[in-house]
């Protein structure tokens, strides 16, 4: 996500770091190379226009910092019309008074709506929520199946109901009784997940009309996927003109997405994403945090989302008892450190979580050597760690050579590749053990670091 749209701004950036002082001329250069790092993000042109001008108008302005370097200060306004653009607060889901909140879930065929209604009741019942789902797309029978198969999966209620004709007369009795059905079963929150096209038509926008009608919904959450960019905001467009849209969704942003339509689809319709979604699992669903995509966008990782996910995922008496054995004089085991990459696996990819992590200054090559990780390598640590026995795991020094070629051969990986695992595990083991020891403690305190 935003990849390539963060390198091509930090380049525009770097330009300015040489110079002393912001003219009208170095940075007129910028703005054209942020000008067309937005275009080619699939931003659109109005909205690169006016963000262009706006950063012009302060970058040349009053308003510039002098405490601040020219890339600093030019950064810095960047950052600020960004968040401008994409909504300075988080959106927050709107909830009823009196429940079952309704959220009507809107959309093209093929924007993910079905996955996207499963996962926002994962994050609902998470939240303390007993939320429902309901099916209307009476068009399309794999549909249907589809969202009975994802309620099981994340074990939320779902209100099925008996289909008969496929017109919009069953859609109005089937939401009907949903919300009936809702309220007899104590569930605060009832998502209706909404038949698509493969392109907006009379017929979907007049029903969908109808439901509002009937439903009278807090919520009407158009799913987009990001990856069709321009497309996407204006089919969001289209829709918010005939139903008045509350919030947007965008899927499959963890993929090739160039990032256009975040930065263009609150612009053009008004109204707030309020969910992004990152994956294909179902607690792959995150708020939207304006100022924490900005942060992803310019390079500057968002480490608060990172915090969120491992408090959320992690089993924190987990990690406090390896830390504990880490930092003691036994060390950790084996299986302590097979323990750890399952846990770390809870996060996500290591592309998404190296994703989170700024860009700029130290942490940039690791950046660079993270392009080079080979997922699958820890499912093949992990294979290695289950191939030993429990004596091995804990007592690593007596695996010899006879032992290597079994567990080699039990893994379906090499010698070299557990001569490998047993080394890597001995210098973390020692790296460890050092960080406990007083005199390690006393070097650190007597560190001198920039700036201090």
């Amino acid at each position: 996500m935003f990849e390539n749209l963060t390198d091509k701004l930090q380049r525009a950036f770097k330009n300015l770091r040489g110079q002393g002082t912001l003219t009208e001329e170095n940075i007129d250069e910028a703005l054209k190379e942020i000008r067309m790092a937005l275009l080619e993000a699939d931003v659109n042109f109005k909205v690169v226009k006016e963000l262009v001008d706006h950063i012009r108008d302060k970058a040349l302005g009053r308003e510039v910092m002098t405490a601040l370097s020219p890339a600093e200060q030019v950064i810095k306004i960047v950052r600020d019309q960004l968040i401008a653009v994409l909504g300075k607060d988080t959106a927050k889901l709107k909830f009823a008074s009196q429940p079952p909140t309704v959220v009507l879930m809107a959309g093209l065929q093929g924007s993910g709506k079905t996955t996207t209604s499963g996962k926002l009741a994962n994050w609902l019942k998470n939240g303390g929520h007993r939320p429902m789902l309901v099916s209307v797309d009476v068009y399309r029978p794999a549909a249907r199946e589809q969202l009975k198969v994802v309620a099981a999966a994340i074990k939320a209620h779902i209100y099925e109901g008996k289909v008969e004709e496929s017109n919009t007369a069953t859609v109005e009795r089937l939401v009907k009784e949903a919300r009936r059905e809702a309220i007899s079963n104590g569930c605060d929150v009832l998502i209706v997940d909404t038949a698509g096209r493969l392109h907006i038509d009379e017929l979907l926008m007049e029903e969908m009309q109808s439901l509002k009608k009937i439903l009278n919904p807090q919520e009407i959450l158009f799913v987009a996927d990001a990856m069709t960019g321009q497309d996407a905001v204006k089919s969001a467009d289209e829709f918010h003109k005939k139903l008045t849209l509350t919030g947007v969704v965008l899927t499959k942003m963890d993929g090739d997405a160039r990032g256009g339509a975040a930065l263009s689809i609150r612009n053009v319709t008004g109204q707030p994403i309020k969910f992004i979604g990152v994956g294909e699992k179902y607690d792959a669903l995150e708020p939207f945090h304006p100022d924490r995509i900005v942060g992803r966008i310019l390079g500057m990782g968002d480490i608060l989302s990172l915090i969120e996910k491992a408090e959320a995922r992690l089993d924190k008496g987990k990690s406090e008892e390896f830390a504990r054995k880490a930092m003691s004089s036994d060390g950790f085991s084996l299986e302590d450190f097979r323990d750890q990459l399952r846990q770390v696996k809870k996060l996500g990819s290591l592309q998404s979580i190296m994703g989170m992590m700024p860009k700029i200054g130290p942490f940039a090559n690791i950046q660079k050597s993270a392009d080079k990780v080979d997922e699958k390598q820890i499912n093949r640590v992990e294979a290695i760690i289950n191939s030993m026995t429990p004596y091995e795991r804990d007592h690593h020094e007596a695996i010899n050579g006879s032992r290597r070629k079994r567990i080699a051969r039990g893994s379906g990986t090499s010698v070299q590749e557990v001569n490998q695992l047993l080394r890597q595990y001995a210098q973390m083991r020692k790296m460890f053990k050092s960080m406990g020891k007083p005199s390690f403690a006393r070097r650190m305190a007597g560190m001198k670091f920039p700036g201090m």
